[in-house]
């Protein structure tokens, strides 16, 4: 087999990526998004959060401490009350997938590259080394 160029395999890399962005998982990633944007109880609290943060980093930097730990302990709440909307909790669930599912592949590609090193220069792959004589029997890290 002739060696692939790097632009090969990026092209490759860019088909799995527009693959991947069409998958169940991402689209309904992106049909959640969509509700949360619309959802005015939802963006209410975030402006609400967001003032908040920007009332704590100004209470830090004018060093109003009992001041400050009152305003975080606001914005807490108002995290938790975020985080109690069903719909912001399957959002955030649909996110952990899509990263599951972008770590695997990233995982699976990594293997699959020390492998097939291992195989092509006759190495063991039990051992994870490769049939190289460069000392220690090296091999390619995931």
């Amino acid at each position: 087999m002739a060696p692939y160029t790097k632009k090969q395999v990026l092209d490759e890399a860019n088909k799995l990526a527009q693959m991947m962005a069409n998958t169940e998982e991402i689209e309904r990633f992106k049909q959640l998004e969509a509700k949360l944007n619309e959802n005015q109880k939802v963006q209410i609290l975030i402006k609400k959060l967001k003032a908040m943060q920007k009332q704590v980093v100004n209470l830090q930097a004018y060093g109003k401490e009992e001041a400050q730990k009152k305003a975080e302990a606001e914005l807490d709440r108002i995290e938790k009350e975020i985080d109690e909307i069903p719909l912001v909790q399957e959002f955030k669930d649909s996110q952990l997938v899509i990263n599951d599912i972008l770590q695997l592949v990233s995982n699976t590609i990594a293997r699959e590259v020390t492998n097939e090193v291992i195989r092509s220069t006759g190495g063991d792959l039990l051992a994870g080394e490769t049939g190289s004589k460069l000392g220690n029997g090296s091999s390619c890290s995931h």
